[in-house]
């Protein structure tokens, strides 16, 4: 006991709270909410832990709440054994008095698959991954076998099942909590979340600062970091000069021109990985003339990606041509893509009947990101390219949360947008950006709902064997071209900045955030 003592106190004593410069606020603490991959680092990857995680450095699904799980071979039953030292962190708004068992689990889940359980409608836009994903229609039911197990039943197979519950809205709540509160204070969730993740919610001011303490009790063991701070700084030029001056430790979401500066600083150091992501700009079809896939044909035509791609991304962006990375499985490279050709979007153009062009607006967000790490000039760029062949295009620039919740409402006309998967299955795209129930859940921002593409992309789900799904998937990839339903810009590679005397932080490819086994030397 002594020796313990001895080797833990100067380590205490060096202990330096970790500090993250983040390019945006989240839209609340209640992920479920919410699919903004910003709020998802802010509450999933931090607070909260999930049944299962994805290793995507193994490229598997592993274990976390549950330490292992079963299939029926009809796929219709899947059964988790939970872990028993599971703890949910204490909070200043909440003491729980177990462990995490099946009731949370159960209330977890129920909460959003069951239209007729209590806590349903205390989300007042929905769950939009559960809707875009259509898990309401494939959960039956979710069920407490004893404490520490759990069955799932589902109406019909899905290969996709158990990759899902690694996303952030499978995220463990307390149902402890959650009966503390009742319905009546469903608000809480959002404001004052509890999880049983490496860390607990201290305090949130709003375009300012995040404050997290580390949660002694988590499973995974005590994160290196005492505190975990995300300031929140949505230009990017100011996220290095904070780094530069020790302000941050970590800066997410630099811009081209930062990364070449940082490497080129003694004091910096620069952290990469191919991000399982695309870039891209979603015409809404729902709006005139953009209906017309002739139009939406001519968009593509008139874009000259390669200087888009060299302008904003300078070099840390692979050109894109479908929905997902070519690194994907089932990524069709033979299909083609919309070569520059201002003279072939004025045929198109006079074909679909607007031989002159038409009215149209841009919508962009104010400050950069992974996958948009100059808004300003990637709109002006579109916006030039559409001018030469008669389209005339107002630019509007929207707060990120504003631009979320409208883009979802299909308001906007051209959206440029960004996706990023969480497991490296296609289904990650096609389900929430194509399919028809999420135009209703609002992921789908080319609000484009097509019978025939519905149905690729569902049997895509309800098969396991890989090359069935291939075939589907790059069926459903034609049907997405053809219809020139996005202009895809870019598959980022994603990177972050750190202070030399930061070591364990890697990037992930699915833009998650684990600052766990973080240490500030």
């Amino acid at each position: 006991m002594l020796a313990v003592v001895a080797v833990a106190v100067p380590a205490l004593a060096l202990a330096k709270p970790l500090s993250v410069c983040t390019d945006a606020n989240p839209d609340g603490f209640d992920v479920v909410q919410y699919n903004a991959l910003v709020t998802t680092n802010a509450s999933a990857d931090v607070l909260f832990s999930r049944l299962v995680e994805y290793d995507a450095q193994a490229g598997k699904v592993v274990p976390a709440v549950a330490q292992s799980w079963t299939a029926s071979d009809d796929g219709l039953t899947w059964t988790f054994k939970l872990r028993s030292d599971v703890q949910f962190g204490a909070t200043d708004w909440f003491k729980p008095t177990r462990p995490l068992n099946a009731d949370d689990v159960v209330f977890t889940f129920e909460r959003v698959f069951n239209t007729q359980h209590p806590w349903y409608k205390t989300s007042p836009s929905g769950y939009p991954s559960v809707q875009s994903l259509q898990l309401n229609k494939l959960v039956k039911a979710v069920k407490k076998v004893d404490d520490h197990t759990v069955q799932f039943e589902l109406n019909y197979p899905d290969a996709t099942f158990l990759p899902t519950l690694t996303m952030g809205w499978a995220s463990i709540y307390s149902a402890e909590y959650a009966n503390k509160l009742g319905v009546a204070k469903a608000g809480d969730l959002n404001t004052k979340p509890v999880g049983s993740g490496p860390f607990v919610l201290k305090s949130f001011q709003k375009d300012a600062v995040i404050r997290y303490d580390a949660n002694p009790n988590w499973f995974g063991g005590k994160p290196k970091a005492e505190k975990l701070i995300f300031a929140i700084t949505p230009d990017a030029t100011v996220r290095l000069q904070r780094l530069k001056a020790g302000e941050c430790q970590i800066a997410l979401a630099p811009k081209p021109l930062d990364i070449q500066s940082a490497k080129a600083d003694k004091n910096l150091k620069v952290v990469d990985n191919a991000a399982f992501m695309t870039a891209f700009v979603a015409i809404n079809t729902q709006h005139k003339p953009l209906d017309n896939a002739l139009v939406r044909q001519a968009i593509n035509y008139a874009f000259d990606a390669k200087t888009y791609l060299k302008t904003v991304f300078d070099g840390t962006a692979q050109d894109a041509s479908r929905p997902f990375p070519p690194n994907t499985w089932s990524f069709d490279k033979d299909l083609g893509d919309y070569s520059y050709d201002p003279a072939k979007a004025k045929e198109l153009l006079k074909k679909a009947g607007f031989p002159n062009g038409f009215e149209t607006t841009i919508w962009t967000r104010p400050t950069g990101s992974v996958l948009n790490p100059n808004p300003k000039a990637g709109a002006e760029l579109l916006q030039s390219d559409l001018a030469k062949v008669g389209i005339k295009a107002t630019i509007k620039t929207i707060e990120w949360g504003e631009l979320i919740k409208r883009g979802k409402a299909g308001e906007h006309d051209l959206l440029f947008m960004g996706w990023a998967g969480d497991n490296g299955d296609p289904d990650n795209f096609f389900t929430p950006q194509f399919s028809c129930a999420a135009v209703q859940s609002g992921t789908n921002f080319a609000r484009y709902c097509d019978s025939q593409l519905d149905k690729l992309i569902a049997d895509g789900k309800k098969v396991s064997d890989i090359n069935q799904r291939t075939k589907l998937y790059r069926n459903a990839q034609k049907v997405i071209f053809d219809q020139a339903l996005w202009v895809p810009l870019a598959y980022p590679t994603a990177y972050a900045l750190t202070r030399a005397n930061v070591s364990g932080y890697k990037v992930s490819p699915f833009g998650r955030q684990d600052f766990a086994g973080v240490t500030v030397n």
